[in-house]
């Protein structure tokens, strides 16, 4: 069970980032042929994206620029949150066929095409700029953003948004 963090704390990161939401609904769930291999793609492609960064932290492998990811799951389907270092690096990733991605789109597409609205996929994409994000974590394990990229505790002085957000302009001011 992952530890449990007392105090507020927040992410550490100051560039841009890039938020990738993912998701498949199960519209038919009588047909796990045609949403099963859809739902087992997901964690090859995070196990590849996992793989990446940690071979590139050893200097092994070129970074992909995939910092991290939570996958959630309810109602009649699966979402992932993924954080990127840039909303480039998801699109260049995405269509790499020498990655997961490009082969498991293409194969969901041929699928789709035979059993139309069986299972649905989505995502939405978020260009997030320098400063432009923010987090508060308070008796959680490390998780969302804070996960993919480094957790610290809330200094006093920024306890509330608004005065993250007056710091994060200041900065930029200057």
């Amino acid at each position: 069970m992952a530890k449990i963090q007392t105090g507020q704390t927040t992410h550490e990161h100051d560039g841009a980032i890039g938020v990738f939401l993912i998701g498949m609904r199960f519209n038919r769930l009588h047909r796990p042929d045609q949403w099963g291999p859809v739902f087992m793609a997901m964690p090859r492609m995070l196990a590849e994206l996992y793989g990446n960064r940690a071979a590139a932290a050893r200097g092994e492998a070129e970074d992909l620029g995939f910092l991290g990811a939570r996958t959630l799951l309810g109602g009649k389907g699966v979402t992932v949150v993924q954080y990127w270092r840039s909303v480039e690096d998801l699109y260049r990733y995405a269509s790499a066929p020498d990655h997961e991605h490009r082969p498991a789109w293409t194969a969901f597409n041929v699928r789709a095409r035979k059993a139309q609205g069986v299972v649905g996929i989505w995502h939405e994409t978020y260009a997030v700029p320098a400063g432009a994000h923010e987090s508060i974590y308070d008796g959680t394990p490390v998780i969302g953003l804070a996960a993919a990229t480094s957790s610290v505790p809330v200094p006093s002085r920024k306890r509330y948004a608004r005065l993250r957000e007056a710091a994060a302009t200041s900065a930029e001011d200057q």
